[in-house]
């Protein structure tokens, strides 16, 4: 039986808490850490537990109760957190951003290479069936070479959204909508066609005068081959709505599921190809349902890489590391206004919390 601790029961926290409730059999949470005991008996009391309290999460890291971590706090937390629990010997299931700076990426991966244990970052829209069939269906090579891709991760939120104590600034939130709502379309992006050359992008407040942050952002991906994708992460978008779209040679997909494939007639111009159409659909129709889905399909690949020695997670470290990566390109291209080439370097003017905190803009109103 594995026995599992959430660390911060912030809202976040009853989802770990529901997908770990579908495994029972296999694991048991034995610990919640907060510094408010008030909202952990709610938790307690919400999903009938009998979890013991800590108020202060360094308690557990010699406690021999705890194979397992959820790290539920706030992004600026993450790294330290992290990196004790790794180098106390325990598996550490890290929420996103996964930490604020590449150079905290690089300690926790560091300290996850020291001790053996696993290190995975939560990406739970990889755990769907509509972005599994998806990236199936792209890499069975029906669509050709990919010659552009659209993330829209589209969101809305009020102003009230930055009442919350860590939020709207660089040194408790790390980044606005690119870094806080961006990320899941942008770890889908490189899960399926990998990591740009090159990135360009802009970033504005345009409509919230209490957050130093951006709340819309804008970005272009140059690949290998000549390939173009853009990326746009916003919380001014009425209606909230999230896709992925590429554009293949021979025809388009995306999630939501829509396909249209196009021939050329003999003078250039378009007619549709029902028969390719076909094809992708009945391919996409074919891939297997998941058996679990968003953060429990995560978990289950967590339970299942500590119970299996020689099965990885999908989501290790190092994938967490590509999304921070890419948002730290954007950052760094949009602050300079030139483009900047992958992969980043301990070099990079932004590696650093310290290079973040004295190169970021804080955004008045319609800046």
């Amino acid at each position: 039986m594995i026995r599992a601790a959430i660390i911060g029961t912030g809202s976040i926290a009853a989802v770990h808490l529901q997908a770990f409730a579908l495994f029972a059999d296999r694991c048991r949470v034995t610990v919640l850490a907060d510094n408010k005991e008030e909202r952990t008996n709610a938790l307690r009391d919400q999903f009938r537990l009998e979890s013991r309290f800590v108020e202060d999460y360094r308690e557990l890291l010699n406690d021999e109760e705890v194979d397992l971590v959820s790290i539920c706090t706030p992004p600026h937390s993450h790294a330290q957190i992290a990196a004790d629990f790794l180098r106390a010997g325990k598996h550490v299931l890290v929420e996103k951003p996964m930490a604020l700076s590449l150079e905290e990426c690089d300690r926790m991966l560091a300290a996850a290479a020291e001790s053996g244990r696993i290190l995975s970052v939560v990406g739970q829209n990889r755990f769907l069936d509509s972005t599994r069939r998806l990236k199936a269906t792209l890499d069975s090579g029906l669509l050709g070479r990919v010659v552009h891709a659209q993330a829209d991760s589209f969101w809305w939120r009020g102003q009230s959204y930055y009442d919350v104590w860590w939020r709207g600034t660089w040194e408790t939130e790390g980044g606005g909508s690119t870094l806080g709502h961006g990320v899941h379309q942008m770890d889908l992006l490189l899960w399926m066609i990998g990591m740009p050359e090159t990135v360009q992008a802009v970033i504005r407040n345009t409509l919230h005068d209490n957050s130093q942050l951006e709340d819309l952002s804008i970005a272009i991906l140059s690949y290998p081959g000549g390939g173009l994708a853009q990326v746009t992460s916003s919380i001014v978008h009425h209606g909230e709505e999230q896709q992925l779209v590429f554009q293949g040679e021979k025809a388009r997909i995306s999630v939501p599921w829509k396909v249209y494939a196009t021939s050329s007639r003999d003078d250039g111009f378009p007619e549709r190809n029902a028969g390719l159409e076909e094809e992708l659909g009945q391919y996409y129709s074919s891939i297997e349902p998941l058996q679990y889905t968003g953060h429990a399909g995560q978990i289950d690949d967590m339970l299942k890489a500590m119970e299996d020695p020689a099965r990885r997670v999908l989501i290790d470290g190092h994938e967490g590391r590509k999304t921070l990566e890419l948002v730290t390109a954007i950052y760094e291209a949009s602050i300079t206004g030139r483009p900047v080439t992958l992969p980043l370097t301990k070099d990079s003017m932004l590696y650093t919390r310290d290079g973040i905190l004295a190169h970021a803009p804080r955004f008045p109103l319609g800046s």
